[in-house]
This record gives C-alpha cells, structure tokens and sequence, in this order.
C-alpha cells in the first residue's frame, strides 16, 4: 500500500520519528521517572527497571562508547536496578555488540510502525458483549495492572501506579481504555499523545487468552485512532511485537524501522 502525499516515505517518516519522538523523550516523563544525562544518553530511574536512550553515538571511539555504557550499568548496579538500552536498528552498527561485551542481553525485537490516524478509524468494532469505555480510576488501573499480569505471567502490579501517575502527570496527553465483557477486564490499551509533535502511540494492548482473535485489538486501535484524529494528531506510532505487527500492517500501518531493548540485570 503506497502512503499518501503527507505521509511521503518511509525513510523520511524514519527521521520525523527520531526528532519528534525520540528527540522529545526527556520533557515528557512522568513525575516519579528520574531522568539524568550522560553525554548523548538519557538514562532515566524509574518504578519498574532502567531506561537508557541514546542518538548520536557515531562520533565516539569504541573506548569512548565502552565507558559510556559501562557508566549506565554501574549507576543502575548501584541502585541494585535492572535497565533496558533501548536500541533500534538503524543506530550506530556496533552498538549491539559492545552491549553483549557490557553484559546486556537483548529482548525480543519489535518493528517500528507508523500510519494516519485518520486511516485507522474505521479498524474494527468491539465483537457481541464486549464494552470499551475510557478511565481514569484506580481501581479500573489496577484490575488492568492484574489482567496484564496474567497474560504476560509476570508481576505487572506496579502498571496501575505508572499509568495513574501519567494521568496525574500530563491527563490530557493519555487516554486509558479498558474493555469488559460481563465485567471482566478482558483487555486494555492507552494512547499516549506526544506533545508538540505530530504523533501519538499506541501503548498496551494485551488481551487474555480465551478473548483473542475476536477482533478486540483492532476496535482499541479503531477507538484510539477516532480519539487522536478528534484531536488533530496526524501519525499513530507503534512499537509492534511479532504478533501485532502484521495486525498493524493490515490495517493500513507502515514498517519504517525495529527497536530491540537490551537489557542488563544485577543477576546477570
């Protein structure tokens, strides 16, 4: 599917994505999210693990770009803090591997993909008994916190503080979405609206198990991407796991790029 006249290539889409999103990551973090700068990387404290960003790393020597990660491990060894280097593929070509050398590990990778939101409207409707409405509330955060937990297997308790700390943050710039089917929380997802961009992304998404393949992703798409063309946001941006991906590119988004965290440990 070709892209529209706004939307022009995908290279070109690539490079509006690192000015306006990853160029922005540092005036949009949460109250409780401690962001501190080590020459090109942004290496930010936060409730869960670690996160590092970087751009602009090609004018370091190796000896220089091995320091540099060396520091972001030890600063999260000292808090006793697992981080994630977010990585994407068209970043300096040895990043990867003086990573491993550090001791990070990478996690699965995700392709980066971008569409209008106009476009996604119309993506799907919320199947027979199942409703999709907005929240705010707490204890809507927490059976969302206690749903994803389940289909990822993992403690994902502390997702209710993180998503009411964003609204608290920043309201107008999320918008969180849960649906319920006979009460159950059965899936969620949020926008999260980058300010003084033009894009937004779409963040969650996960669905129990015995919901699946009932067309519940695309109708949360559909609902975010009305909310974001209500709002004037031209782009919708998704960091896609294998299974959504192709999901996303059906309904009329872009590969323009992958991202894989790397992620280091205090166990590792």
């Amino acid at each position: 599917m070709p892209f529209s006249a706004v939307m022009t290539t995908r290279r070109e889409l690539l490079n509006l994505h690192d000015q306006q999103v990853r160029g922005t990551i540092a005036s949009r973090l949460p109250h409780n999210w401690k962001p501190s700068w080590d020459g090109p990387v942004l290496q930010i404290a936060t409730p869960a693990r670690g996160l590092a960003f970087a751009q602009n790393l090609d004018g370091l020597s190796v000896k220089e770009l091995d320091a540099l990660i060396g520091r972001v491990r030890d600063r999260s060894a000292a808090r006793g803090q697992a981080i994630e280097w977010k990585t994407y593929g068209h970043d300096r070509q040895d990043l990867t591997e003086r990573l491993r050398l550090a001791g990070f590990a990478p996690e699965d990778e995700e392709t980066v993909v971008i569409g209008l939101a106009a476009d996604l409207t119309a993506a799907g409707e919320a199947p027979n008994r199942v409703v999709i409405r907005a929240t705010t509330d707490l204890a809507d955060l927490r059976r969302i916190a206690a749903m994803e937990s389940e289909v990822w297997g993992v403690d994902w308790s502390w997702l209710a503080d993180d998503l009411r700390d964003r609204i608290e943050s920043a309201p107008e710039n999320i918008v969180v979405l849960v649906a319920e089917a006979a009460g159950e929380v059965v899936s969620a997802a949020w926008l999260v609206i980058i300010p003084g961009t033009e894009f937004a992304a779409l963040w969650g998404g996960s669905t129990l198990a015995q919901w699946r393949r009932k067309g519940i992703y695309r109708a949360l798409v559909a609902c975010r991407a009305q909310i974001a063309a209500d709002r004037g946001i031209e782009y919708l941006l998704v960091d896609a796991s294998k299974d959504s991906s192709p999901i996303l590119q059906r309904l009329g988004l872009h590969a323009v790029g992958t991202t894989t965290p790397w992620v280091w440990s205090p166990t590792t």
